[in-house]
Parts: structure tokens; sequence; C-alpha cells
């Protein structure tokens, strides 16, 4: 039984949140062992007692298949985001009967699938989103990808695929991106954007834990998110549609989660916004922004409060998310002053209502509103349609604000390798 239960630890903590209203959820976000009653479920589960109990591959056993057709990439103005992908992915399959296969970084190529596969029926998949870098001396880097990592396993739990050994899949990918390094644009604040995605495979019509998947990670090339500077978008206070419900999927990174949003997205577009800041419960909570973590800052008295939704269970734990509150309580502890971020700062993952901000703008108190995400790190909001008014909300003439111009000039620069940080992880010397 200890066996078992090593091959089956992670490195998670678990944070407990409380939204009003909201059933007390524990979300797992960073030291935490399997305990000794899921072991014996999981056991009793044909299935997820195998998932647990394989690992990935050695990445010596790594096969490495070149494409006979190399492509030049394409000059880097000319990129659209995730719309270009380089020479190769790495794949690894899956089977509940002999664990995870060895490993292939071959040619990018369509994937061949059976029409009764699971994942086109009933949705088994899940995917993360990773950028590497490379700096003015043409080191390349990821960015903390042992968080990716660790909520890809969550997200895997939570729809009966297989879990994974984190470790042995990030060594996969900095090998099929030291293979696709010349893919990385050179340019400031460009990038390589890396996609690991894990389907359901098994030809079957019925709803189950599948016994084949496949896990592939395919990269692509892409330039900044705002290449002529900022421009802080609109949002629509969407009260028609909600984005995730209290034990539901959106504290996970699943494919059902996105396709739903589609629609939504559109009308808000037809009414001049940019995207939906996403509503819950009569209270009218703020959640998430489209597909985006959110941050509200407001002023109380001669402080700044930085405030963004706990994670009850309705957030997805983002890795910027989480960069942006480690920055933010580092500087307000003292124990790492970021330069031009107000002294003053409080940091509070706490709910908050559409309410509170309509308050916050008629007294003036509204500092400023930003969504956070690895496509775009921050993403300044200047103005929110809600029951039929527009709330304005402060922005710099550079479109971000007091708060969110600081800390992303400090994240940036430790993803681009021009501050030195421990979250910056080597691909080459």
């Amino acid at each position: 039984m200890s066996d078992v239960r090593d091959r089956v630890r992670f490195s998670y903590s678990t944070t407990v949140s409380h939204r009003p209203g909201l059933a007390l959820v524990s979300t797992l976000t960073g030291s935490w062992s399997m305990s000794s009653s899921l072991l014996l479920r999981s056991l009793r589960s044909r299935t997820l007692s195998r998932s647990y109990g394989f690992s990935l591959s050695s990445p010596d056993r790594l096969q490495f298949i070149q494409t006979e057709k190399p492509r030049t990439p394409p000059p880097s103005k000319s990129l659209v985001f995730g719309h270009t992908f380089t020479d190769h992915m790495l794949t690894i399959p899956w089977s509940s009967s002999e664990g995870w296969g060895i490993p292939k970084i071959e040619p990018y190529a369509p994937l061949s699938l059976e029409p009764s596969s699971t994942v086109l029926h009933y949705a088994q998949t899940l995917f993360e989103g990773m950028k590497a870098y490379r700096d003015e001396h043409g080191k390349v880097t990821l960015f903390r990808p042992d968080m990716n990592m660790k909520r890809m396993n969550t997200s895997a739990e939570r729809v009966s695929l297989p879990t994974f050994d984190g470790d042995a899949l990030i060594q996969l990918i900095k090998k099929l991106i030291h293979i696709e390094r010349d893919w990385i644009p050179r340019e400031p604040g460009h990038s390589l954007y890396v996609r690991p995605t894990m389907i359901g495979t098994q030809k079957f019509i019925g709803i189950a834990p599948p016994s084949e998947a496949l896990l592939f990670v395919i990269c692509s090339p892409v330039g900044p998110y705002y290449p002529d500077g900022f421009k802080p978008i609109a949002l629509y206070g969407t009260t028609e549609y909600i984005r995730a419900a209290p034990g539901g999927t959106g504290a996970f990174k699943l494919g059902v989660n996105y396709a739903p949003a589609v629609m939504p997205q559109k009308k808000a577009a037809q009414m001049g916004y940019a995207q939906n800041l996403w509503l819950h419960g009569p209270e009218h909570y703020l959640t998430e922004v489209g597909t985006m973590n959110m941050f509200v800052v407001l002023r109380k008295g001669d402080s700044v409060e930085l405030v963004t939704p706990p994670l009850d269970g309705l957030i997805l734990p983002g890795v910027t998310r989480d960069s942006v509150l480690s920055l933010a309580r580092g500087h307000a502890s003292g124990t790492y002053k970021i330069p031009n971020l107000p002294e003053k700062l409080i940091v509070s993952e706490r709910p908050i209502t559409m309410k509170e901000v309509q308050e916050a703008e008629a007294s003036g108190n509204l500092v400023e509103l930003f969504g956070s995400g690895t496509a775009a790190i921050i993403s300044p909001v200047n103005r929110i349609g809600y029951l039929g008014k527009d709330i304005h909300v402060p922005t710099g003439e550079d479109g971000m604000g007091p708060v969110s111009r600081p800390i992303w000039t400090e994240l940036v620069g430790r993803q681009m390798g021009t501050i030195p940080s421990e979250w910056s992880v080597p691909v080459t010397a």
C-alpha cells in the first residue's frame, strides 16, 4: 500500500475559500497527498488505479522522427496568435492495460481518430497554455511550468483521464522546444506558445472513463498580444449566461468550458464589447473576464486594495493570477519591493459584487480593473456594460493603471530574463 501511495503523491496544497451563498469548497492549488480513503476508492476502480499506477516513460526513451520537409519560420511581424505551428509535435499514448507508452517527437501532422473516439462525443479533453521565451543572449526558458503540470493533473482527474509525472513531461517538453528553438522569435515581446493537450481516444459510445488516451504537445510562435501598445477593452457584464457553477468544472482547464462561451462572446461583440465579464448569482459576483482571471483595484483611504475572487470552485487557478498575487504580496509584506507599485497595498482574495464596483465608481474609489492570463499577461479594462449602463474604469495614458503597470513590468522582466527569477526554468544553456 505504501508503494502505491508514494506513486500518487503530488505537490499540491489545499486552499479553502468561501463565497457567500456557495458551499465551502477546497481547491487544489500548490503539498497534498492522496488520502487513504480516496486511495482505496481509486483502487476499487480499475481505470483510476491504473491511471495512478503508471508514470510517463523516461525521457531517455524518447523517439525522435525528424520531418522530411522542414519549413522556414515566417517573419515575426506576420504572426497571428494561434495560427502558425512548428515542424514537430510530442505524442504519448496511454491505455489502461499498458499505462503510458513510448513518447515520440514526430512531424506535426493530423491525428488519426476513430469516429467513435470518446473525445468527439463526450468532450473528454483538457489542455494547458505555456510559453517559452528567448532572452537577449539566446537563452531559452519556460515560465513556471510546474504550475501548469499540477493544474493539468487536477483537470485530468476531474474527467477521469490518466494522470502523469509532471516533471517527466516537463523534460519531454524541453526536448521538443530545444528541437524547435529556431521557431522562437528573437524580437522583444515574442515567444513560443506551448499547448499540452490530452484527449480520450477509446473507440466507444458510452459515458465511462476511457481505456485509451493521447497526450500531445504542439507549439506556435507568437508575437505580443498588444503589438501597438496596450488597448483597454470594454466588458459586457453578462447576466444572461454563466461560465461556471458550484460543483461544476470552472476550476479546471477543460475543453468543455470554452465552446459554450463562444455564443455569449459573439453577442457581447454585437453590442460593442470585447469580452464577457462573467457574473454569478443574484448578487452578480464578478468571476472571470472572458478566458482570463480578473482583478479589481479599489482606493481604501490612503491605501489601495487589489481584489481578486477566491478559488472557490468557480475560478480557474491561473498561473498568471498566482504570479500577480505572489508579487503583490511580496511587495505588501516588504520582502520584495516592486518599483512604482503603491507602498500601501492590500491584497485580498475575496468575493466582490457589481454593486461594490458601481459604488466605487460613483465615489471615485475605482482605481482600475484588469484581466490576467498566459496570452495577454495583463489586459486592462476601460468600461463595463451592466444592466443598460456603462461603468467607466480609469486607465492611464498608456492604457494601464498604477497597480497593473508595475506588476506587468516585473512579470515580463522575469519571463524575458531581464529580471533573474526562480520562476524561469532553463531549456537551453
